[in-house]
């Protein structure tokens, strides 16, 4: 019996995260969980509290150790910014018996900030509609670059296809 994968998504909002998330999913048929419509299904009007989070947050982490007990790979699509959060899930995967990878989607900043912020009307990955421009700077402040020792596997955002996916997963 093959090993399950738990795929980690980290990068700025915009940055193609939920592209490349559906990408992999279709390469290796992973369980999406896509945190964004996972919370527009749980709350009509999403707040964004730290309640929220918290309830958002502990049920999907209650999804992907389920599907990792039953031998199923997951690809867990929000941004894993905090190192911390990456290292919970990591040792999460690990308890059940699965590899973890992580996904770093690089994009030029300026790149990603005009599609969260601008070319919501563009894309079938902004669910919530354009971010406030504060919002993406303080999300993608915050963020936390990968470390060496957490192997990220590093996916430029732009021009990206199925067949760049598959070779830097090595499919």
């Amino acid at each position: 019996m093959h090993r399950p994968t738990l795929y980690l998504m980290v990068g700025f909002p915009g940055s193609g995260k939920t592209t490349i998330a559906n990408m992999i999913s279709d390469l290796t048929g992973a369980e999406h969980l896509w945190a964004d419509r996972i919370r527009m299904d749980q709350y009509k009007q999403p707040t964004y509290s730290h309640e929220e989070n918290l309830q958002l947050y502990d049920k999907l982490n209650g999804k992907v150790a389920e599907l990792l007990k039953t031998g199923k790979s997951v690809v867990f699509d929000t941004s894993f910014n905090y190192k911390a959060d990456r290292t919970k899930l990591h040792d999460l995967a690990t308890r059940h018996g699965a590899d973890c990878k992580l996904i770093w989607v690089q994009t030029p900043r300026v790149i990603a900030k005009t599609r969260a912020t601008e070319d919501a009307h563009l894309q079938t990955t902004r669910l919530l509609g354009n971010i406030p421009e504060a919002d993406f700077e303080r999300m993608s402040d915050k963020l936390e670059a990968p470390t060496s020792e957490e192997q990220p596997i590093i996916i430029e955002g732009i021009d990206v296809t199925k067949d760049i996916v598959k070779q830097k997963l090595g499919l």
